[in-house]
């Protein structure tokens, strides 16, 4: 007598949904208030001016702008530095 059916059910077909992680706005374009800038997995890119960050580590809008990424050297608390990327928005001005 087997032990599991014999019509190939695999007990192992699970998988995860895709988290859809990464640059949603490029350099250049407007975000309006609370749009999303980045998703990600811990901080890889970090908040600038006028971006905020969400419990996910998710980057969004905190006011309407142009997105601007750049980097920057970061010195850490142990003395050794290392290169960071940011994203900031650089507001429109009224006509």
């Amino acid at each position: 007598m087997a032990t599991t059916k014999a019509t190939g059910v695999s007990r192992l077909g699970r998988d995860s949904q895709p988290k859809y992680l990464g640059i949603k706005l490029q350099a250049g374009q407007i975000a309006l208030p609370g749009q999303v800038i980045v998703r990600q997995r811990g901080t890889k890119i970090i908040a600038g001016k006028n971006v905020r960050r969400g419990g996910d580590d998710t980057l969004y809008a905190a006011v309407k702008g142009v997105v601007k990424f750049s980097t920057n050297k970061k010195q850490r608390f142990d003395n050794s530095k290392r290169l960071v990327k940011i994203v900031s928005l650089e507001t429109l001005k009224p006509l």
